[in-house]
C-alpha cells in the first residue's frame, strides 16, 4: 500500500475552514486507498485526519517520539503506533514510510517538517512529491517567499516547480500523480 504523509496542527486553528480541508484530505486519501503517516496524535488537525481515515476502516500510522506520548495524547484507535526516540528519528521515520509529503495548516513544527522534506528533495534523499494545502490562503506567503528565492538564485525554477501549493485537493491529486522529481542538486564553485 501507498502511503502518504502529512504534517498538521495539534491544534484546529481559528475557522472551521482548516478542520474541513483536514477530514476532506482524510477521505481522499481513504478513496484513493493511500494510507496515512502522520505524527501520532488524537488532537487538532492531526486528530481529525486520522479520525477520518480510520472511521472507512483506512490504514493509519503514527510515529511519535516517547516525550510527546502523553503531551500529544497519541491517538489509542491507530493501525499502528510506533514510538521513537526523538523528533529527527520521527522525521526520518515519516519520510521513510511515505511516498508522499502533504501539509495542511499547521504551525512551526509543520512548517519545520514540510520544509525539511522539500530539502531532502533537493539533495536526492527521497524523489517525492511535497505539497503544502493552502486553505484560506494560509501559505500564501510561503509560497512568495519561494518564488523570491527563485528571483535572488537561492532556490531554481525547476525546483520550485517540484513543490505544489494549492487548494484543490484535484490539483493535489494530479500533481502526485504525474510527478517527476529533479535532477539532484549539483554545486559549483
Amino acid at each position: 500500500m501507498k502511503r502518504i504523509a502529512v504534517y498538521c496542527g495539534a491544534s484546529m486553528g481559528n475557522s472551521s475552514v482548516y478542520q474541513e480541508l483536514a477530514e476532506k484530505l482524510g477521505s481522499w486519501l481513504v478513496s484513493q486507498k493511500l494510507g496515512l503517516v502522520y505524527g501520532g496524535g488524537d488532537v487538532g488537525l492531526m486528530g481529525v485526519v486520522a479520525d477520518t481515515v480510520l472511521a472507512s476502516d483506512g490504514e493509519v500510522i503514527g510515529v511519535m517520539p516517547t516525550f510527546l506520548v502523553e503531551r500529544e495524547i497519541a491517538h489509542p484507535k491507530l493501525t499502528e503506533l510506533i514510538i521513537v526516540a526523538d523528533m529527527h528519528e520521527r522525521k526520518k521515520k515519516m519520510m521513510d514510510l511515505a511516498d508522499a509529503y502533504i501539509a495542511l495548516p499547521g504551525g512551526p513544527g509543520t512548517l519545520e517538517e514540510i520544509s525539511e522534506v522539500i530539502s531532502w528533495a533537493r539533495v536526492g534523499e527521497h524523489a517525492n512529491p511535497c505539497v503544502l494545502l493552502n486553505a484560506k490562503g494560509y501559505y500564501d506567503l510561503l509560497a512568495a517567499f519561494f518564488d523570491n528565492m527563485v528571483a535572488e538564485e537561492f532556490l531554481s525554477q525547476d525546483d520550485r516547480e517540484k513543490i505544489l501549493i494549492t487548494e484543490s485537493l484535484d490539483e493535489m491529486a494530479l500533481f502526485i500523480d504525474n510527478f517527476t522529481a529533479a535532477d539532484v542538486r549539483k554545486y559549483e564553485k
